[in-house]
């Protein structure tokens, strides 16, 4: 049954949850802190297991050997075991499919031990154990919106820190016989650390929960009371090994039976069964050194160690933004020096006044128009010399650079969309920052994202509109339409040809029909709307950029281009290697948090936001100073150029996914490394998009000033 999708009224709840945040100091900001009475019932919440060798994430339980739910309530609960809590949408798209258990907690009461149920498995069964314990998948449980956590301390025994899941069984080797097997974690001992309420919560006996750990321990399954638990829970027992004995009178097996080669048997439907036991434990320990608000600090304490490393990176960022930032200067000192010595933007102006005396270059003649620009033998903008009174360089572009580009009816959609995209990215950097989203309002992240992406429809269609009506478009409504399809038609035919193959895996990684019907719903019913009341603001309420110089009716033949302008592909991929420098160390992070450590969180959005300013300013710059390059070339082809050049990086980063994938991980399958490079590559084409969009709107805005010192309106 698929989990039941809440899709919230958005910004009304968004903008509450902001200020509740800028007021208090909770984790969800307009949460109430829950507390319990003593013998209050704790709803354990199981929710999936996951490892960071596979993108496949498996709901607990549909795995066919963890304990089933048994349908019975709690006291005080109106929730039988097996009830969908229902999730935000963030939640779905992550994987998450969260039940209620049948483990019995109640505040303040220890329980040494508990039978939970007998399991039996088949030869199938137990070999898909078997391949998620090789593939090391950890399990996730939530008590009071806190996962289950390993607990573990530094080197030096000074600090204690959490990490999220815990595992479901290890490798090790039989002593007796030599052979390799699988143990399964089959007891498990629930640590829940709790102080009592502030306030007067607390003076009428409430008790908070600031911890939840969980210690995973492998039993064998005999010598147990008549409960079914063992006789001692806290001495040394043998593992649970997941192994049947071969068969007797069985050719096969017995050949194999003393060596240490395992041969497949999971295809082998004999009839074999393996029994397994599960059981648990609850303790509950007060803990006073703990505020509530602070409680998921212990998640991050691992991470904290690496600031070093991120205020590394921000140094590298202001570096590289620094030499760019003087070589900007440099550049726009040579542009603008007429301006202040009373010359070079002169003749430009000059020639523009007597273009506009005399007409266009149809009724001006092709004679005088050469004449008024040819270049003289001393005049170079590009050098520091003294220029003459002849248009030259860049100049020599005055009636060809603001030409419309070649495709603008495809770059104005891409326009429109990165706008959008960069909207969303601001806003979730910023809502991030200030504590809205966070690791403890689970799939904030996701569902916030989506919401600010449909309500971005509107810049979509107001940007895109406003570069078509620049352009010269007439058809506004094609356009429209193109920008509410394009992207977001193409970003939803991939998720959804992707969902196919992790439905075939049985995967809770893949999407449920009812809410990729709900994804349609947003993109068709809202976003496309949107679209098209900001696409018609744009092309009918505002006017079109006004270019400060005329265009000629006759294409300027564009002269043969230096060496380091010849090839634009290289020169884009030149300038996006080192926009990609700039984030380079940060993407370490982000990475490890993604691929390499799924159990930790990326929490350093401050240190992000840091980086992504930076990395704006340094697309910029890039930008202007290959702009510059192109146009002394005498190439007025900037409009695509410059959006290539912006998102170049992306390409840079997909490399770098390239080698992750090689180097770090260890992802085995095809339909694991399909998902792998996919969605590697979805989210770099998503990351250039947004990223040439800056670029495109830098390289018009120089271009535009260096022409005739008009801002855009």
């Amino acid at each position: 049954m698929s989990p039941d999708v809440r899709l919230h009224l958005w910004w009304p709840t968004y903008l509450i949850l902001i200020f509740t945040c800028l007021s208090q100091a909770f984790y969800i900001p307009g949460y109430s802190i829950r507390t319990y009475q003593n013998d209050e019932n704790i709803p354990l919440l199981v929710n999936k297991v996951y490892s960071d060798n596979s993108p496949l994430q498996y709901a607990y339980f549909e795995l066919p050997f963890v304990c089933p739910p048994t349908g019975r309530k709690h006291p005080g609960s109106s929730f039988a075991s097996g009830h969908s809590v229902p999730l935000n949408l963030g939640e779905v798209l992550r994987g998450d499919r969260i039940k209620t258990s049948d483990f019995e907690i109640n505040m303040g009461q220890d329980v040494e031990c508990q039978y939970l149920c007998d399991r039996v498995v088949d030869r199938r069964q137990m070999k898909w154990a078997q391949d998620l314990i090789e593939e090391g998948y950890v399990t996730e449980w939530i008590l009071d919106n806190l996962p289950g956590a390993t607990s573990f301390t530094t080197p030096d025994r000074s600090k204690k820190y959490y990490a999220a899941g815990f595992k479901m069984g290890y490798k090790g080797y039989d002593m007796a016989t030599g052979k390799q097997r699988y143990y399964l974690n089959n007891h498990h001992t629930l640590v829940v650390r709790w102080r009592r309420a502030s306030g007067r919560a607390g003076d009428a006996g409430g008790n908070v929960i600031v911890g939840f750990e969980v210690y995973a321990k492998s039993i064998y399954g005999n010598h147990r009371n008549e409960t079914g638990c063992p006789l001692d829970v806290a001495a040394d027992h043998d593992p649970f090994a997941l192994y049947m004995s071969p068969k007797p009178n069985d050719d096969l097996r017995t050949q194999y039976a003393d060596s240490s080669y395992i041969p497949d048997y999971a295809d082998m439907d004999d009839g074999s069964t393996l029994t397994i036991p599960y059981t648990y434990s609850v303790y509950f320990r007060e803990t006073t050194d703990i505020e509530w608000a602070n409680r998921w600090d212990l998640y991050f304490t691992d991470q904290s160690e690496s600031s070093f490393t991120h205020w590394l990176a921000i140094v590298n960022s202001l570096i590289i933004s620094g030499v760019l930032g003087a070589v900007c200067i440099v550049i726009w000192g040579r542009t603008m020096q007429g301006d202040v010595r009373g010359r070079g933007d002169g003749v430009l102006e000059e020639a523009r006044l007597r273009i506009t005396k005399f007409g266009d270059k149809k009724s001006l003649g092709n004679g005088l128009l050469e004449k008024i620009s040819e270049p003289g033998p001393d005049d170079d903008t590009c050098s520091d010399e003294e220029p003459s009174e002849e248009l030259t360089g860049w100049k020599m572009l005055h009636g060809d650079v603001f030409r419309p580009p070649p495709y603008g009816g495809l770059l104005a959609p891409l326009v429109g969309s990165g706008m959008q995209l960069v909207f969303m990215v601001g806003g979730l950097l910023v809502l991030s920052c200030i504590g809205v989203l966070n690791p403890s309002w689970r799939g904030g992240f996701v569902s916030v994202g989506v919401g600010l992406f449909v309500f971005a429809g509107c810049f979509s269609g107001y940007f895109s509109a406003r570069v078509y009506k620049t352009f010269g478009g007439q058809n506004w409504r094609k356009n429209t339409m193109m920008t509410a399809l394009l992207f977001p038609g193409l970003l939803f035919t991939l998720v959804f040809v992707l969902n196919l193959f992790t439905w075939a895996q049985a995967s809770s990684t893949a999407i449920p029909f009812s809410t990729l019907v709900a994804l349609a719903s947003l993109w068709l019913l809202i976003q496309l709307p949107l679209v098209h009341i900001g696409s018609f603001y744009g092309y009918h309420r505002s006017s079109a950029w006004e270019h400060p110089t005329r265009t000629n009716a006759i294409p300027r033949q564009i002269p043969p281009r230096a060496w380091y302008a010849q090839h634009q592909i290289g020169l884009a991929l030149g300038a996006g290697l080192v926009s990609f420098a700039v984030l380079f160390i940060e993407l370490i992070f982000v990475f490890k948090s993604l691929y390499l450590d799924k159990s930790s969180y990326y929490y350093v959005f401050g240190f992000l936001s840091i980086i992504a300013a930076l990395l704006s300013i340094t697309i910029a710059e890039t930008v202007m100073i290959t702009t510059y390059i192109q146009l002394c070339a005498e190439n007025y082809h900037w409009w695509w150029q410059s959006f290539f050049v912006g998102g170049a990086s992306g390409a840079w980063i997909f490399i770098y996914s390239i080698w992750y994938y090689w180097t770090r991980l260890h992802i085995e399958g095809f339909i694991s490394s399909l998902l792998f490079f996919s969605y590697s590559a979805l989210a770099c084409a998503v990351y250039a998009m947004a990223t040439g969009t800056i670029g495109f709107l830098t390289a018009y805005v120089f271009v535009r000033r260096i022409y005739g010192g008009v801002k855009v309106d």
